[in-house]
């Protein structure tokens, strides 16, 4: 008696297909958002002309998106949980084409700001990405196609800067913007095309109290660490919004502890491996921005300096591309660790890579190509972190806090980048040399800032070392899987 083939086969390879499908449009969002990032880096000297306006005033068009961003993040995870990740997904995509229309249209600072504002909201759409990932990818192939999706960044990043310098070199500088448009509105119609919604949503109430006061908080703690190396650290302001933030923060912790549906749910984000998860992706925010600081300061730096190897803007911006390539290409390797050895594995050896890229760049500075060899070591290090963080944090949570717990940890990020931003100010005003009267970065300063992220990196590994090893749970049963695939679990610390 004859059996008519099994379908199994055909529903693995349609499965894989839109699986691939899937992975490939949440990364090509991440690429657009991304790209938001470094758009405006090579006209930050024109913005004054461009606008009418203060080399200070202007410098809130990337002031706004970080504080934006930051703010943002946590608030668009939380709401992903509780109403859809797809719809917060287009919502987020859907203000970035916004913003970038804005700015294309803007000719004075004040829409230029609103606009970047809006472009900073979509920060939220990577973790929410990661996210989406979880709900609809098979446990075997999660770890690869999270490391391509946080890939993204780095790709978008990187190739955004000598895209946005030849753009802006060749045509008028709005047409950066409508670029930044064209792109969204591209992403926008492949998430509504190929993204389905989750079924894991649990709806509650938006806790707007916890949303103003973390606001507040994050807006007034931002600010004062983005701006006190301009506005001075002993400056009235700078420690007036200091005051603000080392009190309203621990009054929303207070609240949010006991509150019923919290914005952030900090019993959740007290359980070791989340903890500890979040605290290295704070060091690992740290690190990075050490490479982003140095690198094109060195390549652009006059030759006659010492330590500068006079290349033009444009040659600086290709020569930090494959940066963005190299966090890309990792994915399989950081996939491979992470399911052999486990996500704690993978996180600790990205911190081991960005300490030893570091150090290499510190002895390797005379030349464009063995910097840009160094470089890519640390984007190595940088991968393989990267998208061991939001496999760690999901081990931990229920599927139904999937975004909001992502979200968190990409603000701690985001925390770790600023706070290194303005330490590495400091240093770099304090430790110069004249050039020909221009005050510019001495060789010692530069290398210190390279020191720091190495120490950022020690950090890293040493925090992620306290992290609880994961341990498939044998005893499982199909009912306790059924439970953790509609997002029923309970937290971590539940009783």
């Amino acid at each position: 008696m004859s059996f008519p083939p099994p379908l199994t086969s055909k529903a693995e390879a349609s499965g894989g297909r839109r699986s691939n499908v899937l992975v490939l449009v949440l990364a090509f969002t991440g690429i657009a958002v991304a790209l938001v990032q470094t758009l405006i880096i090579p006209i930050i000297p024109h913005l004054p002309e461009y606008l009418d306006a203060s080399a200070s005033d202007a410098a809130w068009a990337l002031t706004a998106t970080l504080l934006c961003g930051a703010v943002a993040t946590p608030v668009m995870g939380r709401l992903g949980d509780m109403y859809g990740k797809r719809r917060m997904l287009l919502v987020g995509v859907a203000v970035l084409v916004a913003g970038s229309v804005i700015c294309a249209l803007s000719e004075s600072l004040a829409p230029m700001i609103v606009g970047r504002a809006l472009q900073g909201l979509a920060n939220g759409v990577i973790p929410l990405g990661v996210s989406i990932l979880r709900d609809e990818i098979p446990a075997e192939r999660l770890p690869v196609a999270t490391a391509v999706m946080l890939g993204s960044l780095g790709v978008g990043g990187a190739l955004g800067l000598p895209a946005s310098a030849l753009i802006a070199d060749t045509f008028d500088w709005h047409v950066l913007f409508w670029t930044s448009a064209a792109l969204g509105a591209l992403a926008l119609l492949l998430v509504l095309l190929f993204v389905p919604e989750s079924k894991a949503r649990p709806g509650g109430r938006v806790d707007l109290t916890g949303a103003v006061g973390m606001g507040i908080g994050l807006i007034c703690l931002l600010v004062a660490i983005s701006k006190g190396t301009d506005w001075g650290w002993n400056n009235g302001t700078t420690l007036g919004l200091l005051a603000v933030a080392l009190i309203v923060l621990p009054l929303w912790g207070w609240f949010e502890l006991r509150a019923p549906q919290p914005m952030v749910d900090l019993r959740t984000s007290a359980h070791p491996q989340v903890l500890f998860t979040h605290l290295a992706g704070l060091a690992f925010g740290f690190a990075l921005f050490a490479l982003n600081l140095v690198l094109p300061q060195v390549l652009q730096l006059p030759k006659a300096t010492g330590h500068g190897l006079g290349e033009s803007l444009t040659t600086a911006g290709l020569a930090m591309a494959p940066q963005g390539l190299v966090m890309m290409a990792v994915a399989p390797l950081s996939a491979r660790v992470t399911r052999t050895r486990g996500p704690k594995t993978t996180l600790m050896t990205g911190a081991v890579v960005v300490g030893v890229g570091y150090l290499l760049i510190m002895v390797l500075m005379s030349a464009t190509w063995t910097l840009i060899m160094a470089s890519c070591v640390v984007a190595m290090g940088v991968g393989l972190g990267y998208a061991a963080l939001p496999t760690l944090v999901m081990d931990s949570v229920p599927i139904s806090a999937t975004a909001a717990a992502n979200s968190l940890n990409t603000l701690m990020r985001s925390i770790g980048t600023t706070t290194s931003s303005a330490l590495a100010g400091v240093l770099l005003a304090h430790l110069t040399i004249d050039f020909h009267g221009v005050e510019v970065p001495s060789e010692n300063g530069l290398r210190a800032v390279l020191a720091i992220g190495v120490g950022a990196a020690a950090v890293a590994l040493a925090v992620a070392s306290f992290i609880p090893r994961h341990r498939p749970d044998a005893d499982a049963t199909p009912a306790d899987a059924m439970v953790e695939k509609v997002g029923l679990r309970p937290s971590p610390d539940a009783d």
